[in-house]
């Protein structure tokens, strides 16, 4: 299964304050982890919602575009992973591992990934098709081939 590890927004990290070295190397040696296990997938960290933009659409015809930064830090994203896991359980027993900064509440929300069969009979096997095509697309363009 794949998982969706969010890591929410702090004061410090939607203010700018950037990682000490010692977060920073922790954080390497934790994803060093993850990608060794053979489960990390992906993952970034991302700017400030001061930096962000959202778009908001009611219906097709009002579409509205919003500058940031956001109310509610603790509703802000500040990194992700997606890790593939063999289950819910596994995926905890990795995010209990994250390195924490002492004095500084985090949080993170692990989400499971919808996964074809989720779908049941409204995914037709012609949109499987164009999901297992569109997937290998992008495989291929992140190995620059």
């Amino acid at each position: 299964m794949r998982v969706m590890v969010i890591v929410k927004a702090s004061h410090e990290s939607e203010n700018g304050i950037m990682p000490s070295t010692e977060q920073l190397t922790a954080m390497g040696n934790f994803n060093e982890e993850l990608v060794n296990a053979g489960m990390m997938l992906a993952g970034d960290g991302l700017h400030p919602s001061v930096r962000g933009k959202r778009v908001r659409f009611e219906g097709k015809k009002s579409i509205t575009v919003i500058d940031g930064p956001f109310a509610e830090t603790k509703e802000l994203i500040a990194g992700f992973w997606i890790w593939k896991v063999a289950s819910m359980d596994d995926a905890i027993a990795w995010a209990r591992r994250i390195p924490a900064e002492e004095g500084v509440i985090s949080e993170v929300e692990l989400r499971p990934c919808f996964e074809s069969e989720d779908f049941g009979a409204e995914l037709t096997p012609e949109l499987v098709a164009q999901e297992d095509r569109l997937r290998s697309k992008v495989e291929a363009q992140q190995s620059g081939q």
